[in-house]
């Protein structure tokens, strides 16, 4: 009996030193149309849908707003028991788009209201370029916050998330030219949005994607660990536009930081868009699988929501797309 009960004991030792498998990831398709796709959001294994709304769209004119395509949207996934996860667009990856109010544009207080970027759309593929909101400039962040406040007071409690978009951006004026930009203000910029956006929202869940920082590689300005310290702080969630398995750029700026920080946020929310879809497993010399990604986001980056492009192959099948998302209003990282 005494030796059962040494055995028994020891068992359990080994389950508690053990660390416990986590949960799979819950499936959300990622469009910037979902009228397009409900029969994905149809699917019993798609919980909901994240949509990127520009701010163009969602303040035509100053202080005035229009939501009608969020609730479009939200009508939708209610009726289906579903959940809606809206992403608020401030950067674009078309040199035409520049999907921000027209008054940021035009009126000299917001110094042109948009900055240009380099844009990394998929392996293999030739650089582009596209525009961010120059959230460095106090004027403009203030116009953002006040965007972030008026959805807060209309749809907090009834959207399941609101995402800020990713952290990266590349450039092509250098520090300290005629925009303003440098560094240091980008970095405080986003922080700032992201203390604004977790007090508005006191309900819906708040994420900000984080994945490359301006001057920074592996975490040599702290700009990584700063960032993520205040997401623990404050209770927001992180992610990312793009899943893929051990890349070394990831591994040197955020991944390592979702690892570490994975039992201390309250949500891991990242996605496989389409520049994602389009690389190769090293290893074998294919494009990753769906059974690849989700490993990796599940037991290294403990990805709590998977944001699906809706041109997954394991979604897409022999589906016809009707309209194919525009890449000037989708966040895309490199």
């Amino acid at each position: 009996m005494a030796r059962f009960a040494l055995a028994l004991l020891c068992w359990l030792g080994i389950l508690a030193a053990s660390p416990a498998a986590a949960d799979e990831p819950r499936n959300f398709i990622y469009t910037g149309e979902l009228a397009e796709h409900l029969d994905l959001l149809d699917r019993p294994d798609i919980e909901g849908a994240q949509v990127v709304y520009p701010w163009r769209m969602l303040e035509p004119e100053k202080g005035e707003y229009d939501f009608s395509a969020i609730e479009a949207d939200l009508a939708r996934t209610d009726a289906r028991g579903k959940q809606l996860f809206a992403q608020i667009q401030d950067r674009f990856f078309l040199p035409t788009a520049r999907n921000v109010p027209q008054y940021l544009l035009d009126d000299p207080e917001y110094g042109g209201g948009l900055a240009r970027q380099y844009d990394n759309p998929g392996e293999g593929e030739p650089e582009g370029q596209g525009w961010t909101a120059m959230q460095w400039n106090p004027a403009v962040r203030a116009r953002f916050q006040a965007l972030l406040q008026a959805l807060a007071e209309r749809f907090d409690g009834r959207l399941y998330g609101v995402n800020l978009p990713e952290t990266s951006f590349d450039p092509l004026s250098e520090e300290g030219g005629e925009d303003g930009f440098t560094c240091d203000a980008y970095f405080a910029g986003t922080l700032d949005n992201m203390r604004a956006a977790r007090a508005a929202f006191e309900e819906t869940q708040v994420v900000q994607y984080i994945n490359f920082w301006p001057c920074e590689w592996n975490n040599d300005h702290r700009y990584m660990e700063r960032a993520f310290a205040l997401a623990v702080e404050q209770g927001i969630g992180t992610g990312g536009p793009d899943i893929v398995p051990h890349r070394r750029a990831q591994m040197k700026n955020s991944y390592p930081f979702f690892n570490r920080h994975k039992d201390d946020l309250p949500l891991i929310a990242m996605a496989i868009q389409e520049p994602t879809l389009s690389y190769t497993n090293p290893e074998t010399g294919k494009k990753f699988a769906r059974e690849e990604f989700v490993a990796f986001a599940r037991d290294y980056l403990r990805v709590d929501v998977i944001f699906w492009s809706v041109e997954a192959p394991w979604l897409a099948g022999d589906r016809t797309q009707k309209t194919p998302p525009s890449r000037a209003g989708l966040s895309v990282g490199g």
